[in-house]
């Protein structure tokens, strides 16, 4: 197990090579079927709250509808997520030929909106468990098979590939000692190898 500050890290996210092939998955991890959306921090609430009436505009009006009916987020179990249209996609999700996108994110880089998106969207693949500390671990879905494929052929890491959304979340100085133990995870990985 890799430890960083406070937070613990599973091994497997140091070795991991990611790189996201939106052609080819068409944006699978927004439209995921399930119950549930994305998990939300309590202060995301209002982000999202005060982003919704500049990315409206953005979304499908079933979603438009679906967030009329049952609202923005949800609440169940101690758990806030987003609201989900036909147990399946996000509500906040916008189609761009047949592709999956966020609406905060696209709201943001056309510079409407300065919040980007939820944090644990933006650190998708990585999930976050939440107790005395904080526990990252890597969801491996299927959906994702040609992001490995993508990142073995460019040779990019998911720990470098995530790079702006851990900085967001934890800070240059965090993130600049996980790349570390990242890399000497994989020296270590290597010469367990080697003949």
């Amino acid at each position: 197990m890799l430890s960083v500050q406070d937070r613990t890290i599973d091994p497997s996210i140091a070795d991991a090579v990611f790189s996201c092939d939106l052609r080819k998955c068409k944006g699978a991890c927004c439209t995921m079927p399930g119950p549930k959306g994305a998990p939300l921090l309590e202060q995301e609430v209002a982000e999202i709250e005060a982003a919704y009436p500049v990315i409206r505009k953005y979304l499908p009006e079933a979603h438009v509808q679906t967030i009329d009916e049952r609202g923005l987020v949800e609440r169940s179990g101690g758990e806030t997520t987003t609201t989900c249209y036909n147990h399946r996609a996000c509500v906040f999700v916008t189609y761009d030929g047949g592709i999956a996108k966020c609406a905060f994110e696209t709201a943001f880089w056309k510079k409407e909106i300065s919040w980007r998106k939820p944090i644990s969207c933006h650190l998708f693949p990585i999930r976050i468990d939440r107790g005395f500390q904080d526990h990252l671990r890597y969801q491996s879905i299927p959906e994702c098979a040609d992001a490995v494929v993508r990142g073995r052929m460019e040779g990019v890491y998911l720990s470098d590939f995530l790079r702006d959304a851990l900085t967001r979340l934890y800070g240059e100085g965090w993130y600049g000692e996980f790349a570390k133990a990242c890399e000497r995870q994989r020296t270590e990985t290597l010469s367990k190898h080697q003949p």
